[in-house]
C-alpha cells in the first residue's frame, strides 16, 4: 500500500515562514506605496473627502470638529 499525501490546507504550514495577516498587510502597503506614490494617495483621499461631504454634510464637519477640540 501506498501513503496517500493529504492536500495542503490553510492549518498546515508549508516549507516556507508561515506569515501573519500583519505582515501581509504592510507589504502589500508598501508595494502599492513604491508603484503608486504619493499623488496616488492624494487622489483617493481628496475623493473619499468629497464623498464623505455629500453623505454626512457640514453638521457632520462641525461635530467633529468639536470633539477633537475637546
Amino acid at each position: 500500500m501506498t501513503e496517500k499525501k493529504r492536500p495542503a490546507t490553510a492549518k498546515q504550514p508549508t516549507e516556507k515562514a508561515a506569515m501573519t495577516v500583519r505582515e501581509a498587510g504592510r507589504k502589500g502597503g508598501q508595494k502599492t506605496a513604491e508603484s503608486h506614490g504619493h499623488e496616488f494617495y492624494a487622489e483617493i483621499g481628496q475623493k473619499g473627502g468629497q464623498k464623505t461631504a455629500e453623505t454626512h454634510g457640514p453638521e457632520f464637519y462641525a461635530e467633529i470638529g468639536h470633539k477633537g477640540g475637546q
